[in-house]
């Protein structure tokens, strides 16, 4: 990937957050690697290199500033909205895919051969899977040190090192100090919530729009599975390796996030989802700057900037949801919904269960999750049943109309079948084309999914009442071709504008 030296180089000499995660700042006189917002003095001209990943810049011998933390920076929005190979590569490492099924895996998952992934993700990253994986493990292993009490090789197993001899040349390279001074400058106790809980701070770029978000978020929540309480969301997860429950709080900055995890090999990914769930990837100042141009939105966003689309965590959940939520009302899908959720076994909760790898990699030991009581007061904790739970379900768990119930079967066969891929790595173009082949899904329902579950930021639900509603309080054209024809000058972030008219109406 091209970068413009002197663009990036003012951006830096102005401390401007806005650029963290497009690019990181190495600096050759000192050896280290910084995010652009770095508090730090500006370096000189001819002591400055600049690269698109933080896997390039260890590439080139580097190490983490200790005084930014440019591992913790937002990602990149370009790997966050494209949906090219590289974009969907990015967020398939981000969930953990090169750790659990390694660069072969993640090749298969894209239909590509290793060596051609490699060679696209070098010349635009600067650096191949496994460098970029390798990356993700060092921060996770550094949170990991820094918020909780486990030993040096649980960390190591955890963060998916496969030896802790690799794990420590990788921690000592990536940050310039052995792991267990890490752990000795922290200048903290590990949180508080028993074995399995950590706490940390998830960055965006501002402007966030946090009420926008949990409000939506709110009307939505579906007992026993999420909900929103003095200013946290709280849900349970589906991971990889076990269950979790996560609470997040936007603050002044970031949001703060406590994870509860059966299995702490799942700290990427439950990072990864949450940080999807509520788009804090995105650059808030390229979206609102297209729809301020648009007069009818241009009050709007003025009036609420940093509006964000909330995803998900689960793309076979969202897709029931949109199914459920056909020409029906929130509150009503949402009853829908309840009803279908006791007649799918809840999984084990973190709180019971005890994790033992097979085979446990040497020097493992398995983690205690028997945490403290009452960290999930809201109840939630059992996450969205799984497309297997779902088709075993009888026809009386089923409170919708039997076309309805049928749509639903017919969609999580295709998810078992591995015909439909709802993660965020998935193509779109294919996922949109083959859920239009499910009987009884539409151009709104398979448009739901792809701005919600798949992330595509240019989604334009014309047909939605909601949307037209708000298109006529706006003073613009609401019948739906006129509106969607009207809607062209909102790409590429037509997603966004149907979170504002939905409010707007």
């Amino acid at each position: 990937m091209e970068l413009d030296f002197e663009r990036c180089y003012r951006a830096v000499d102005s401390r401007d957050q806005r650029f963290d995660g497009w690019f990181y700042t190495g600096v050759t006189s000192t050896g280290i690697y910084c995010r652009p917002s770095c508090p730090a003095m500006t370096p000189k001209r001819r002591n400055v290199r600049f690269f698109p990943s933080a896997a390039a810049a260890q590439g080139a011998g580097l190490r983490a500033c200790r005084r930014c933390h440019p591992d913790a920076a937002p990602g990149s929005p370009q790997w966050d909205v494209r949906a090219d190979v590289v974009g969907r590569a990015m967020r398939l490492i981000a969930d953990g895919v090169v750790d659990r099924d390694g660069v072969p895996g993640l090749a298969a998952r894209l239909g590509y051969t290793e060596r051609h992934l490699h060679r696209m993700l070098r010349a635009e990253l600067g650096a191949g899977p496994l460098a970029l994986a390798r990356a993700q493990r060092a921060q996770t292993a550094r949170i990991l040190i820094e918020t909780t009490g486990l030993g040096m090789a649980e960390v190591a197993f955890a963060a998916g090192f496969g030896s802790v001899r690799q794990f420590n040349d990788t921690v000592r390279e990536v940050y310039a100090t052995a792991p267990s001074e890490l752990r000795d400058a922290r200048g903290r106790a590990p949180v508080a919530g028993g074995p399995g809980t950590i706490a940390l701070r998830l960055a965006y770029r501002p402007p966030l729009h946090a009420s926008a978000l949990l409000d939506f978020l709110a009307l939505r929540a579906l007992p026993g599975v999420e909900e929103v309480r003095d200013g946290t969301y709280r849900r349970g997860l589906r991971l990889p390796h076990g269950g979790a429950e996560v609470a997040l709080t936007p603050v002044a900055g970031h949001v703060a996030a406590t994870l509860r995890l059966a299995d702490m090999r799942d700290l990427a990914p439950a990072v990864a989802r949450c940080r999807r769930l509520l788009d804090l990837d995105a650059d808030p100042a390229a979206v609102d700057g297209t729809l301020a141009a648009d007069p009818a939105l241009a009050p709007l966003v003025a009036a609420e900037p940093g509006i964000r689309v909330p995803r998900a965590v689960d793309g076979f959940e969202m897709l029931v949801r949109a199914i459920v939520g056909q020409q029906v009302s929130v509150t009503s899908a949402r009853t829908t919904l309840s009803h279908l959720l006791p007649r799918t076994p809840a999984p084990m909760s973190v709180d019971q269960e005890v994790h033992v790898a097979e085979p446990a990699p040497p020097g493992h030991k398995p983690l205690d999750q028997r945490g403290e009581p009452g960290w999930g007061t809201g109840g939630v904790g059992r996450g969205f049943p799984t497309a297997e739970e779902v088709l075993g379900i009888a026809d009386g768990g089923f409170r919708m109309p039997v076309g309805r119930r049928e749509t639903i079967r017919a969609a999580a066969r295709a998810v078992v079948d591995g015909e439909l891929d709802l993660d965020p790595g998935g193509d779109r173009e294919e996922t949109v084309r083959r859920l239009l082949a499910v009987p009884g899904i539409g151009a709104w329902t398979a448009g739901y999914v792809a701005m919600r579950a798949l992330g595509d930021p240019d989604v334009q639900l014309h047909t939605d009442l909601a949307v037209r509603r708000g298109a006529a309080a706006l003073g613009l054209p609401d019948a739906p071709l006129t509106l969607d024809a009207y809607a062209e000058r909102w790409r590429p972030w037509r997603s966004y504008a149907v979170i504002r008219l939905w409010r707007a109406a």
